[in-house]
């Protein structure tokens, strides 16, 4: 009864922690071990161990197999050779006993009586096999001398023999504590008369000493062999895992040190160990940029977000003063802490598209007419030229599937950047063409031109070639990294090519629903040649 009432008691305190579970609480450590598995012991051994008991399991189940095989092989070819040696000697005692074996004569009344001569037996000299004669009642007539201690019996299978039953039967017999096998077979007078039962017999005693013998060196050459294959294996593997050893401890040094510009020694030979060292270096390498990455990402957005912030203490402690200053200074502490707030909320969404970008945000899939965005955009940047000559080029009717509003801010990116960087009296050109399989969204500019050394960098985030000016008029280096992320995620390109003191031309590649578009290589190459 208290058992019953300990499980009722148990079970409910599992529901208990189950209830707070989904309710989001945490039940007691106590409960909670009950819930935990218990670690296999296989898996708390050391690997170099466990790959030497896997190694020497395998190796005995081997040796298990061959030992089993072998004794079964060696024990059917001496059963089998003992079986020919008792077909001999039957074939031989009844070639003597037709030669020899029967004495007849004629009575007074003409029959012909027919008698045994027990000496023919004589004749067979095997020490090691016996044979006996039996009439048809299983008396013994006559044996050879080497049976005469012992008494081997006809066994009752004998008497389901006929004349027709040449072969005989075999049979295994314990006599006096020794195995006998034995062949028995009918002889059978001329007229087909059954006139008694050869038993020809081998003891086994040779045989099961031999396969005793084969048993015990099975076994003992099995468990020196399987020590010898358990300390090879031990040795084997210590030496095949010492590489990955040094590998994991240049690694933990790496690590612990964070010193992430080392790289480990790669072997000669270019095996599995290669390869596992060339990919540990390949991760050091990812991680080492990832990390200085993170670096310069805190500091470029500490000191992009200093800026602002200072402008707008500055104008705060300004407009704390006592009195009050005028209406006119008063506008402009505030259009200046707009400014500042509309370029730190800029910076933010900015931040946070690049962010959704990391984690695949899946894009809106609808019809985009570019020839309509691309007027769009020219009238929003239109009031943004100032001296700076604005135009369209080619503008080609051409319909895309994608996200509208991702494709028009990069776009924008693209324009306000192209406005920001050439001098006034130069010229910013729109346009859009069909490019092959692709849609073409080009900005060409007469500005100031990119340098061969900043062109693999430009669409870094927070990286500017002219760090003062576009500072100045409030750039923070993430539009043309947002434009990169926006052309690959519609599954195209963006291109650029740039000379210094000429100008500028970023191109922004987007497939055609109706098409298969060529390689981002190929793009490259035909913008270069061009």
């Amino acid at each position: 009864m208290n058992s019953m009432t300990d499980s009722d008691t148990a079970k409910e305190k599992t529901r208990e922690d189950i209830a707070q579970v989904q309710a989001g609480e945490v039940p007691s450590l106590s409960r909670l071990r009950l819930f935990r598995r218990t670690p296999s012991i296989f898996r708390a051994i050391p690997f170099r161990l466990r790959l030497t008991l896997l190694y020497t399991s395998l190796f005995a189940l081997a040796l298990l197999a061959i030992g089993v095989g072998v004794h079964f092989a060696v024990a059917q070819a001496l059963y089998a050779g003992v079986q020919r040696d008792l077909t001999a000697a039957t074939q031989q005692v009844r070639a003597i006993l037709s030669a020899v074996g029967f004495q007849s004569i004629r009575t007074a009344s003409g029959e012909l009586q027919v008698y045994l001569n027990r000496d023919f037996i004589q004749l067979f000299t095997n020490r090691n096999i016996g044979a006996q004669f039996f009439d048809g009642s299983g008396s013994l007539l006559t044996s050879t001398p080497n049976l005469e201690p012992y008494m081997l019996p006809l066994p009752p299978e004998a008497f389901r023999l006929t004349a027709d039953n040449i072969e005989g039967i075999i049979v295994d017999r314990e006599i006096n504590g020794v195995m006998v096998k034995s062949l028995i077979t009918p002889v059978v007078f001329r007229d087909q008369r059954l006139i008694g039962f050869l038993q020809v017999s081998r003891p086994l005693n040779d045989v099961i000493n031999t396969l005793t013998l084969l048993q015990q060196i099975l076994i003992g050459g099995g468990l020196l062999a399987l020590v010898i294959g358990g300390l090879g294996a031990m040795y084997l593997s210590k030496q095949a895992l010492r590489p990955i050893e040094q590998i994991t401890l240049t690694a933990q040094s790496i690590v612990r040190a964070e010193d992430l510009d080392r790289r480990i020694p790669e072997p000669a030979e270019r095996d599995e160990l290669w390869l596992l060292t060339v990919t540990i270096n390949e991760l050091l390498s990812r991680l080492e940029k990832l990390f200085l990455a993170q670096q310069r990402f805190v500091a470029d957005v500490s000191h992009e977000l200093r800026t602002p912030l200072t402008a707008m203490q500055g104008n705060l402690e300004l407009l704390d003063r006592d009195p009050l200053p005028d209406s006119g200074l008063l506008r402009e502490v505030i259009g200046d802490m707009r400014r500042e707030t509309a370029r730190l909320i800029r910076m933010v969404n900015d931040l946070l598209l690049l962010a959704q970008s990391e984690t695949h945000v899946v894009l809106r899939h609808e019809p985009v007419e570019l020839d309509t965005l691309l007027l769009e955009v020219f009238r929003e940047l239109r009031p943004l030229a100032g001296q700076v000559r604005l135009r369209i080029g080619a503008e080609d009717q051409i319909l895309v599937y994608g996200d509208r509003d991702r494709i028009k801010q990069a776009l924008l990116n693209l324009g306000v950047n192209a406005l920001q960087y050439t001098p006034p009296g130069g010229l910013v050109v729109l346009g859009l063409e069909r490019y092959q399989q692709f849609a073409c969204l080009s900005v060409a500019d007469t500005g100031v031109g990119i340098s061969q050394e900043a062109l693999p960098h430009i669409f870094e985030r927070f990286y500017r070639v002219d760090r003062s000016r576009s500072r100045h008029s409030g750039g923070a280096g993430l539009g043309l990294s947002i434009v990169k992320w926006v052309a690959e995620a519609h599954g195209g390109y963006v291109t650029v090519a740039s000379e210094v003191g000429r100008g500028s031309t970023f191109a922004i590649y987007l497939p055609l629903p109706d098409g298969t578009s060529i390689g981002a290589a190929e793009i490259m190459s035909v913008v270069s040649n061009e």
